[in-house]
């Protein structure tokens, strides 16, 4: 293709008013035969590759000096970062100069010299104590400066609210009395599960807490408060490095967690060290802190009595036990860390180390006394103790995956039970299994055979069913008997659950009696195999499909009657001809499988048959009927399918009476005569057995309709039937 040409064409797909239907319709009209269309075709195709070309490396240009731009953007950023940095170490050192001069400024006016000398002496090193904490790190109370703590408590709280004032939101901060800075630092925050950085953060660690601030962009060295965690619920954790993720550290504080990385391996290993530092200096005030509140009480009343000679003896020796029963050691170092270890292990999702730590605690506390320090130690459990309750009951909920079966819920629900919650373990462990049931029930595909579908059906639901009551069993085993009452009867909702979709499939669809049959006698046997674990609901499912069957039966039945009323009324009374042995042969087996036996006495000669067409047609249909709601039956649909089965035959029966009165031609009565032998002395006999055999017990409505020579008394005038 010409360049000129190429030109063209694709200055023609680019102009505006371009229409891709109009421009085919008219390079279809134009062209000669099929070789100009796939010439223009590798035209137009050749055109989109070198555009695509071009694209690519456009694209390839601009993504190059994009990465360029966004590298000096950063080199940009991180340098009037420091400049902003030394900016603000500066104005904190010149800020602490005013304050270093009091004290020698103070001395001066006095007239004391050499004590003037001492006093600036002691400003520069606070001064240099400020310039240090400002750096990171700042001195422990105590120690060196113990003696001169004046002013160095000033100077650490002048320093928090230096720095906490360029933070946004935090006031009330620094209206905390005791509350010191000891450690802060630029970290950048990653995303938990795909390791995303999200933001750039600044860390205050204080005493006894520790405060995250975002980092303001738009404002240099200024911070919007974000979060502030407690030391008492926070648990630090060391990440391992993983290139390009390094120098990282987790802070666990639940139910939440989140991960920051520190500027170096230096800078990381700081914080993990003055954290464990301050939570153990935190952990060991508290103590101290209990043990100094719960000693005074006992030594005032010894000293009261021993300080009186009026009091009895026997007075003195009750005081003793009384002392002593206050007394709980809870000095001990796992009890000590105990509320932080079970922060741990919940955030870790160990929650049988957590109910092992709780029967730890409950054990080495019982039959001990309940002082306030006990009480303040019980009162951080339970909220522990809550805490694990909300997540073992989010391990259970329906919206969790429902993958793994019966199973995967043992071991939330075996931590409930031990932390006290059985009835809640149970429902939880019930609803959580109903919701699989119904997932798995609604995500059957229905196929096109009903019967097909139902022997999934039956497969998946009871199959679930089982899995349930053995996993129930294994886990509720030994607990409070209420809890199999809870069972029954979720397995009777879930058996309703099932009713539901297995009737909507065969009776809402109207299929045949023969494959309703087929489809109950499925779900019986399937109902059966649940007695190899003591359950048995077969006679739940008897009562809820009892109202389903009971309308099928009737709806087969009035199929029977209308279509044996169709045939009565075009009745010749002629004997059968099937023309072949062959079809008289499949008719002998078709009534012998009906329980005709002797079928052979009513055959002529060649293919007649001595009977009439509407007589055996109706033999084959009620005895199919019988057959096929035998295997429905149950207790319930007694009288329901005897009295269909009356109806039936009294069509029959009154049509070949009332014929009989009406015929005037000998032959034919004769030949009606034969008929009525063949229904009261073959088929009802035949049905009357078959019925007993099924159902286990006589009909006597079946044996007075046999016995009866005449059913219906008929007007000997009338010319119409009855029926």
């Amino acid at each position: 293709m010409s360049d000129s040409g190429a030109s063209r064409l694709r200055r023609q797909l680019e102009s505006g008013g371009f229409e891709a239907r109009l421009y085919v319709k008219q390079l279809s009209q134009q062209s000669d035969g099929d070789r100009d269309l796939q010439e223009h075709r590798q035209r137009i195709q050749a055109l989109a590759e070198e555009t695509a070309q071009n694209l690519k490396r456009n694209v390839y240009q601009n993504y190059r000096q994009f990465i360029e731009t966004a590298r000096e953007i950063s080199y940009l950023e991180s340098e009037m970062y420091q400049l902003s940095h030394l900016l603000t170490e500066q104005k904190s050192s010149l800020e602490s100069i005013p304050l270093t001069l009091l004290p020698a400024a103070a001395a001066a006016a006095a007239g004391a010299a050499a004590a003037s000398g001492g006093e600036e002496g002691g400003g520069g090193a606070g001064g240099r104590d400020h310039l240090r904490g400002q750096a990171g790190f700042f001195p422990a109370p105590g120690g060196a400066s113990r003696d001169s703590s004046g002013p160095g408590e000033e100077g650490k709280q002048r320093t928090l609210t230096t720095l906490l004032e360029k933070v946004e939101g935090c006031r009330h901060l620094l209206e905390t009395p005791g509350q010191y800075l000891v450690y802060n630092g630029d970290l950048v925050e990653y995303e938990a599960d795909h390791m995303a950085q999200l933001q750039r953060v600044h860390g205050f660690l204080m005493n006894d807490c520790l405060l995250v601030a975002t980092w303001l962009p738009q404002r240099r060295g200024m911070y919007r408060y974000n979060a502030l965690y407690p030391l008492d619920g926070l648990a630090v954790v060391n990440v391992k490095d993983n290139p390009p993720m390094k120098d990282m550290f987790k802070l666990l504080m639940f139910p939440e967690s989140r991960i920051f990385q520190a500027e170096n391996a230096k800078i990381k290993r700081e914080w993990l060290e003055v954290l464990e530092e301050t939570k153990r200096a935190l952990s060991e005030k508290r103590r101290r802190e209990q043990e100094e509140a719960a000693a005074p009480r006992g030594p005032p009343q010894v000293t009261s009595k021993a300080g009186n000679p009026f009091e009895d003896e026997e007075e003195d020796e009750p005081a003793t036990p009384e002392v002593e029963e206050e007394k709980v050691d809870l000095s001990v170092e796992w009890i000590q860390e105990l509320p932080e270890d079970l922060d741990v292990c919940i955030a870790q999702r160990d929650f049988e180390g957590a109910v092992d730590l709780l029967d730890k605690l409950n054990h080495y506390l019982e039959d001990k006394p309940s002082p306030p320090p006990v009480k303040e130690l019980r009162a951080k459990v339970d909220e522990r103790v809550r805490q694990l309750t909300e997540v073992l009951v989010f391990e259970l909920s329906p919206d969790r995956s429902l993958r793994g079966g019966p199973k995967a819920t043992r071991r939330a629900v075996s931590q409930l039970i031990r932390l006290g919650q059985c009835t809640k373990a149970c429902e939880l462990f019930l609803r959580n299994r109903a919701a699989a049931v119904h997932t798995a029930i609604r995500q059957l595909r229905i196929e096109g055979a009903t019967l097909l579908y139902i022997h999934k059906l039956c497969h998946v639901f009871f199959t679930s069913l089982l899995e349930t009551a053995r996993e129930f069993e294994t886990d509720f085993a030994g607990t409070d008997s209420g809890c199999y009452s809870a069972f029954v009867v979720w397995a009777r909702s879930a058996m309703g659950m099932f009713v539901d979709a297995f009737s909507k499939q065969v009776f809402d669809s109207k299929e045949s009696l023969s494959t309703a049959a087929e489809c109950v006698k499925v779900a019986k046997e399937h109902c059966q195999q649940l007695g190899d674990i003591g359950l048995d609901l077969t006679f739940i499912i008897h009562a809820l499909l009892v109202k389903d069957i009971q309308g099928a039966l009737h709806s087969y039945k009035e199929i029977i009657i209308e279509a044996t009323k169709h045939r009565n009324s075009e009745e010749m009374w002629r004997r059968m001809n099937l023309m072949t042995p062959e079809a008289l042969g499949k008719l002998k087996e078709e009534m012998k499988s009906c329980g005709v036996r002797n079928f052979e006495q009513y055959t002529g000669d060649d293919c007649w048959v001595n009977l009439s067409y509407t007589v055996v047609a109706f033999t084959k249909q009620t005895m199919g009927f019988l057959e096929e709601a035998l295997k429905l039956y149950f207790p319930e649909l007694h009288m329901v399918l005897l009295e269909s089965l009356v109806e039936i035959i009294l069509v029959a029966v009154q049509h070949v009476d009332y014929s009989l009165r009406c015929e005037q031609d000998p032959e034919k009565k004769a030949f009606i005569r034969q008929n009525a032998s063949f229904l009261y002395e073959t088929v009802l006999p035949v049905v009357e057995k078959r019925f007993e055999e099924g159902v286990g017990k006589p009909a006597k409505q079946l044996q007075d309709l046999r016995n009866a020579s005449r059913l219906i008394r008929v007007n000997p005038e009338s010319t119409t039937s009855v029926v």
